[in-house]
């Protein structure tokens, strides 16, 4: 089981440069990627979508990436052919208006295409750059995955404390119910009146079916069964979890509005208060 919420910081060393990759991801219920890229390679955009849904199914992700190039790598150079024709021009310029005034170095340095970028080798860079996005992801990976189990522990610590809940409500209608028949055998006999087996019968009976939980706590440890097989699943199961938490819930509703007895009615409070925190959990489940 893995979280979606994670962080990881990925440094890589090239002969052309220092390359930082920043990848935060969030809870969400799709898979969304954000980009914040140099201008100049904005066409890592489709890559980088391929390799991050390779790694992740849902959830907001951002990825930051920051360059540094290496002074090599940034020395400017001349570019030959716009400069010699530059040149050309100026001396023809000159014959026909010698009045012109000259340009100076920098003036020349400034026209469009004199300074030629770093002659560097972009495919190789991208493959670089693309190969220390992947590291960062398998880095991002491992962190989600720590946190997954966290969240898998504190999950199963609540479905322990649900199903020894149920294991104590077990023998709470019977004594309810048996309790009721004497509260009414008292009043009758407060009242000096004959008892009626068969009247008296019927109520209790009456009261045992409406009092009676067995279903709802069976299915709640059925439902606790399913959520523990699907914390040990491969794959996404967030969505199931969250599922399954309103399957618990209604359940412990139901529960709730059928207690006739204090401890019934305690016990449904307490089961929809570790309900809810398991659910807030699996809110970063992947």
């Amino acid at each position: 089981m893995k979280s979606m919420t994670a962080f990881a910081r990925q440094q890589c060393d090239t002969d052309w440069g220092h390359i930082t990759w920043e990848i935060r991801s969030v809870n969400h219920r799709y898979l969304e990627t954000y980009f914040r890229l140099p201008d100049s390679w904005r066409e890592l955009e489709m890559p980088l979508r391929e390799t991050i849904k390779r790694h992740l199914s849902r959830g907001k992700v951002e990825l930051t990436l920051t360059l540094q190039l290496s002074g090599e790598a940034q020395v400017p150079h001349l570019n030959d052919t716009v400069l010699d024709g530059l040149i050309e021009v100026i001396r023809e310029v000159r014959l026909r208006l010698p009045a012109a005034s000259h340009l100076n170095a920098v003036e020349i340095l400034q026209w469009p295409g004199v300074i030629a970028e770093p002659p560097l080798d972009r495919q190789r860079m991208q493959a670089d750059l693309l190969s220390c996005a992947e590291q960062a992801l398998n880095q991002l990976d491992q962190v989600r995955r720590d946190e997954g189990e966290a969240l898998k522990h504190l999950i199963e610590t609540r479905l322990d404390t649900i199903e020894q809940i149920v294991q104590q409500l077990r023998p709470v209608v019977p004594e309810a119910v048996k309790a009721y028949e004497a509260k009414l055998r008292q009043r009758i006999a407060q009242l000096s009146a004959e008892v009626d087996e068969t009247r008296l019968a019927q109520e209790v009976a009456m009261m045992a079916q409406k009092m009676d939980v067995a279903e709802e706590l069976d299915r709640l440890l059925t439902n606790v069964s399913h959520v523990r097989k699907t914390l040990n699943q491969t794959g996404p199961v967030g969505r199931r979890l969250d599922f399954l938490m309103q399957e618990l819930n209604r359940e412990a509703n139901t529960l709730g509005a059928k207690a006739a007895d204090m401890r019934l009615t305690e016990a449904a409070v307490e089961l929809k208060v570790l309900i809810e925190q398991m659910r807030e959990q699996i809110q970063n489940v992947e």
